[in-house]
């Protein structure tokens, strides 16, 4: 299935993923994945991100030990659109995650960025809700969707409006490094 699409988003940061949990099923939302979600995104020479363009391969690992697969996907330019985080977005559903990272390679891609999370994914009406648990860093949720849909998301969470940020995930691990004044690990290899 291959999936095209303006992705907008938000993300805050949660203190209690417990009582976010609560609150969105109370509302109704459905738990569709709960698992490993492995991102690595590609580039070569570095032409993708003068561009400010991203070619990523997301691995899935549910929790229930079922079948891996992964989703290969290209965005475009990071922009806003009426205070969401908006980019242009294709993505691809792959039975072998493994076949695709051999062809990048093959192709001369290099992997630039490793991001690992367990996450708990959640669908309310239109909306996707995603709570994101890292190595070493805060867990976020994020809430992606129309923007009807993402406010209504983010009233049933029980989370302040304003804690919701159009920012990306260096943001929040900087914001983490500064609170804490430790060290955020959003993959769990370090990088060489």
């Amino acid at each position: 299935m291959t999936v095209a699409r303006d992705e907008l988003e938000l993300k805050a940061r949660v203190e209690d993923p417990d009582a976010v949990r609560i609150a969105i099923v109370a509302a109704g939302a459905q738990l569709v994945y709960r698992g490993a979600m492995l991102d690595r995104r590609f580039d070569r020479k570095d032409r993708l991100r003068e561009r400010d363009e991203v070619v990523r391969l997301r691995v899935y690992h549910p929790a229930d030990r079922s079948g891996e697969w992964g989703v290969l996907g290209w965005k475009g330019p990071v922009g806003t659109r009426d205070g969401y985080r908006h980019r242009e977005e294709w993505e691809s559903r792959v039975d072998d995650p493994r076949a695709v990272l051999v062809v990048l390679r093959r192709l001369g891609y290099k992997i630039v960025l490793r991001v690992d999370r367990a996450i708990e994914q959640y669908q309310l009406g239109e909306a996707t809700l995603r709570l994101e648990w890292y190595p070493a860093m805060d867990v976020l949720l994020e809430v992606e969707g129309a923007p009807d849909e993402i406010e209504r998301a983010i009233g049933a969470t029980g989370l302040a409006r304003d804690a919701f940020l159009a920012e990306s995930l260096p943001y929040f691990k900087e914001a983490y490094e500064k609170r804490t004044g430790r060290t955020a690990r959003v993959s769990r290899v370090e990088p060489a």
